[in-house]
């Protein structure tokens, strides 16, 4: 093989580790029969949520997982994928879910990996139900306040008396 060819997939390969490792989430999707127009929408889409789509062979995929240590997510490799990296655990599976839904059949979810996690279909589409890190941590904030304003109130109402 020519030296060149091998340098640009050893880099392939190297860019696909990178981006895995900087991702809290990488997720694999068959995009078959989707159109230009429909993969520009997907693409600006999962931009707004800082998250990128990327088609590398399966061969180069299966390489960097081995690297990374992950045997699972060689099961998921057959077919013509697309890479979804994201920086949010939940951005990205939302706007995968999303455009699964809307373009039934063009764009199969088939799994991915979550904070180094390995999760199947169904387990990304439960992750994608979930709030975002900041809902979370509002929700979490609220229940923590509330023990507090009802022990406010309670104070002001006896006060009131």
């Amino acid at each position: 093989m020519n030296k060149d060819v091998l340098q640009a997939k050893q880099e392939t390969v190297s860019e696909i580790v990178t981006k895995a490792k900087a991702s809290q989430s990488v997720i694999v999707a068959e995009y078959r029969g989707l159109t230009v127009a429909q993969i520009q929408e997907l693409r600006r889409a999962l931009a707004a949520e800082k998250a990128t789509m990327n088609v590398y062979k399966n061969s180069l995929v299966e390489r960097a997982s081995d690297e990374l240590g992950y045997t699972e997510f060689k099961s998921l490799l057959s077919g013509p994928n697309a890479i979804f990296f994201a920086e949010d655990v939940t951005s990205g599976a939302k706007v995968l879910a999303k455009y699964a839904k809307r373009y039934d059949g063009a764009l199969n979810i088939k799994g991915g990996l979550f904070e180094g996690q390995f999760a199947d279909k169904a387990k990304v589409l439960e992750i994608a139900k979930l709030p975002s890190r900041e809902g979370l941590l509002a929700m979490l904030l609220s229940c923590l306040q509330a023990p507090v304003r009802q022990f406010a109130c309670a104070v002001k109402a006896v006060a009131d008396k």
